[in-house]
């Protein structure tokens, strides 16, 4: 199989997007205190070609590596990183694109992307379904086409696709089955009814599915889904988490910066200038120095077993050696969520000590990074990973790559 991704200029990469990014970031804090959804600036990341900087240049993207489509979701994030979560569901369908087997199908799928076409995410049911349960069904309509009936939640950036990658169940072989369901159609509905204190923006809530089509080449069989996939979607909320460090150093600089008054026990006379406040900030530049370095190493890992998968296509890689390059993977991604979550959090409640009580005020809004990495940080609970990496340290257990949520027993 041909290599797909090999990588380009990060600095180019950087240049190209620097703008936009600049342009997500003016608007971000209000659209967090209006609720407005980024539907324009999401819709100018597509027609710039951010969705495809995965897909290879032959097939008309950029060819990025891993490492590199984190360092950008990371200066995304910085901007926006309601916008960078909006994105997670799109890429890892892109990614999962890219280590399919060559042919027609997968082309197409590239071709779609380049051409600036987004995917949302539509995997979790409603309600109370038992762990492992999918109530969401796609039945043959019998004319050789398919019809896909459910209902969805956490369908974070549905609303700014043209695809929603939908986990379902066939009713006609009971095979999981990734449904990949055209938007735009009549049988779908999405409603933008997420209520979190974070991440506001995100376009997440319910998806609706109601007699939708789906064509028999748009469902992949879930078992051929990309096996890093776990540690690939968080490692985009672990780039949401260094985003929003890196947003806070520089919100909170800023503000610094600026201020007019300062104390009387305070140790100086400007508060640009106090050591005690300057210490602060220094601690916060660290702490997202520490978070972006941490993305970087997961990178690395995810990279490998993206290498490793196109070598077993080949026969140049075992699969005990794909099996081990996932398990890193996943390693890694979960030793990062252990580490980013509190680090980043305690870093921004920090970062409120090097301003004094007008910091709190609503038309600053510099909260938002807080909420939005505490929100971030609840996706998929790091107390569990840490759980598990203390078990594969004493006893070899090693992590599971697929898992899944729903009632209890």
């Amino acid at each position: 199989m041909t290599v797909l991704a090999t990588g380009t200029r990060l600095a180019g990469l950087k240049a190209r997007f620097a703008p936009l990014f600049a342009d997500i970031a003016q608007g971000a804090a209000e659209r967090d205190r209006t609720g407005e959804l980024p539907y324009q600036a999401v819709a100018d990341l597509a027609a710039a070609g951010f969705g495809a900087v995965r897909v290879p240049e032959s097939h008309g993207g950029a060819g990025a590596t891993l490492p590199e489509l984190f360092e950008l979701f990371v200066d995304l994030a910085a901007a926006d990183s309601n916008i960078a979560q909006a994105l997670r569901a799109h890429f890892a369908f892109v990614e999962d694109r890219l280590v399919a087997a060559e042919g027609p199908g997968r082309d197409k799928w590239l071709a779609r992307f380049a051409a600036g076409e987004l995917v949302g995410n539509s995997w979790t049911e409603v309600g109370t379904v038992k762990v492992g349960d999918v109530i969401t069904k796609v039945t043959p309509d019998g004319e050789g086409g398919f019809k896909i009936n459910g209902t969805k939640y956490y369908s974070t950036g549905s609303i700014f696709a043209d695809w929603l990658d939908t986990y379902a169940e066939r009713t006609d072989t009971g095979k999981r089955v990734i449904a990949a369901v055209n938007r735009h159609q009549p049988g779908v509905e999405l409603a933008d009814d997420w209520d979190g204190f974070g991440q506001r923006t995100t376009g997440t809530g319910t998806s609706t599915f109601t007699d939708a089509v789906v064509a028999e080449e748009d469902l992949i069989d879930f078992d051929t889904r990309f096996k890093y996939q776990t540690a690939f979607y968080q490692q985009v909320l672990l780039a949401v988490l260094a985003g929003s460090a890196k947003a806070a150093e520089r919100d909170f600089a800023a503000e610094l910066k600026a201020r007019k008054r300062t104390f009387s026990h305070a140790a100086a006379n400007v508060a640009a200038e106090d050591p005690q406040l300057l210490q602060v900030i220094g601690e916060v530049y660290a702490a997202s120095f520490a978070a972006a370095a941490t993305v970087q190493r997961v990178s690395t890992a995810l990279q490998g077993a993206y290498e490793t998968a196109l070598a077993l296509h080949t026969g140049e890689a075992s699969a005990e050696a794909d099996e081990a390059a996932n398990d890193a993977a996943e390693l890694a991604s979960a030793q990062a969520q252990v580490v980013l979550t509190p680090l980043v959090l305690n870093a921004i409640t920090h970062a409120f000590d090097a301003l004094a009580a007008s910091a709190t005020s609503v038309s600053k809004n510099l909260d938002r990074h807080w909420r939005n990495a505490r929100t971030a940080g609840n996706h998929n609970p790091w107390v569990f990973k840490a759980r598990l990496i203390g078990d594969l340290a004493v006893n070899g257990t090693e992590l599971p790559r697929v898992w899944a949520i729903g009632a209890s027993k």
